[in-house]
């Protein structure tokens, strides 16, 4: 019954005792509860009909609607966090909230230079914290909230419809089938919600220190309701010009940052980069370049911030083609590569039966989290509209995606083949 509860919890208002009560947090460092002010307008905005068959349609609707109506941008992620923190004890899995630093002004993605404190939320069942399998995603998204809407006859278009809100909530609706249906037990998931998956990981790689492993992990993300058997590798690095200023009527007296960056990013995007068969060519996105200060001076200064997506070697060998390309290029030119998140290829496990699979060219938090686990990575929605001003799925993409996450929580536990037959019967219209 409790895991009936869970469901009509989130189709209701949470009430005001809920929201103020004290929680205890089994972490050693685990974080003070948030204040509620953040999040009791979406409780009394009433988004939600109480009013509702609790395995119906409707309610997956309706709590994928309250998750993305939840703004929870990278560095902003407290009040999503505020909301599953009381929606999943009802669930009957005891929570815990797990402090990330906050971001610093140039990391915040949001409106304000305010950092805030954030947290990972991770539930597992009261009896125990250790499970075979966990199941994860992440809470922030990109900038800028994009309210929910729905675009008749079948879409549902907002910031984190697709990318990665419909993992949440179908990943929790299955678990809740499940175990409702006694097709597994409760002890047998645990789940983690990370922050800043979109800014580098820093949410996924603090939850290495929760201090646990798991024999499989599934990994939510927008994958087309395929099983991805990989995606590419990942390296950031800025490149940085020094010139001299001057006069622009008298270029010979100067020398020109811009110009000598540009054949810089010339050359570079020339070059032949690591290819593979599973995942094609390295590409290179130069995405940001700044440089000078009017039409009318020589540029002293120009810089260019690079994302390379590598298809095969490592990041050591692609650090070394670039450096030796920018290098042949001019001797004032700097390059400082990221110290954050630098890592290959990554294959996936893909040995699920009867599911289609894809690689991608997207980066994921599986190499941030540490661990000898099997790794399947699934979701709803296309990541070709993640990031957009028109994010969005399909209200059939969410239906089918509880399948798909029911399909490989069995097949993770060892039960076997699907049960997709079963699976429709159980979501009611």
């Amino acid at each position: 019954m409790l895991l009936y509860a869970a469901l009509h919890l989130v189709l209701a208002v949470i009430p005001h005792e809920v929201l103020t009560q004290e929680t205890q947090y089994p972490l050693k460092n685990a974080a003070p509860a948030i204040d509620d002010k953040s999040v009791q307008k979406y409780d009394t905005e009433q988004l939600l009909s109480s009013n509702l068959d609790l395995l119906s349609k409707d309610s997956l609707l309706h709590l994928h609607k309250t998750l993305v109506s939840i703004p929870s941008t990278s560095g902003s992620e407290n009040a999503i966090a505020l909301f599953l923190q009381h929606y999943l004890p009802s669930l009957n899995l005891t929570v815990e909230l797990q402090s990330v630093p906050p971001l610093s002004i140039n990391q915040n993605t949001s409106n304000h230079n305010n950092p805030k404190q954030r947290y990972n939320v991770f539930a597992h069942p009261p009896s125990r914290r250790q499970t075979p399998l966990l199941l994860t995603t992440h809470i922030d998204t990109v900038p800028p909230h994009i309210p929910y809407s729905f675009q008749p006859p079948d879409e549902i278009w907002g910031r984190g419809t697709v990318d990665a809100k419909a993992c949440i909530a179908t990943q929790l609706f299955a678990y809740a089938q499940l175990v409702a249906s006694s097709a597994i037990a409760a002890e047998d998931a645990s789940f983690l919600f990370v922050v800043g998956e979109e800014i580098g990981g820093d949410g996924m790689s603090t939850a290495n220190e929760l201090g646990l492993e798991w024999e499989t992990v599934i990994f939510g993300e927008p994958t087309e309701l395929k099983l991805a058997s990989g995606h590419k590798g990942l390296l950031l690095l800025e490149i940085r010009a020094r010139g001299k200023g001057g006069h622009s009527g008298y270029p010979e007296l100067g020398e020109s940052a811009i110009d000598m960056l540009l054949s810089a990013l010339v050359k570079l995007k020339e070059v032949q980069m690591p290819s593979s068969a599973k995942y094609g060519n390295t590409t290179i996105n130069i995405g940001l370049v700044r440089g000078g200060v009017a039409e009318n001076v020589i540029a002293q200064t120009a810089d260019a911030g690079i994302g390379i997506r590598i298809a095969a070697g490592d990041p050591e060998m692609v650090r070394n083609i670039v450096l030796e390309t920018v290098k042949s290029v001019h001797e004032k030119l700097e390059v400082q590569f990221s110290h954050g998140r630098a890592y290959g290829p990554v294959d996936i496990d893909a040995d699920v039966p009867n599911f289609e699979t894809i690689t991608v060219n997207y980066g994921t938090d599986i190499p941030n989290l540490k661990g000898n686990h099997k790794r399947y990575l699934y979701g709803p929605g296309s990541i070709l509209v993640a990031h957009s001003d028109h994010e969005h799925l399909k209200v059939q993409d969410l239906y089918d995606a509880v399948d798909g996450y029911m399909r490989l929580i069995r097949h993770a536990l060892g039960q076997g083949p699907s049960c997709m037959n079963r699976t429709v019967t159980c979501i009611r219209g």
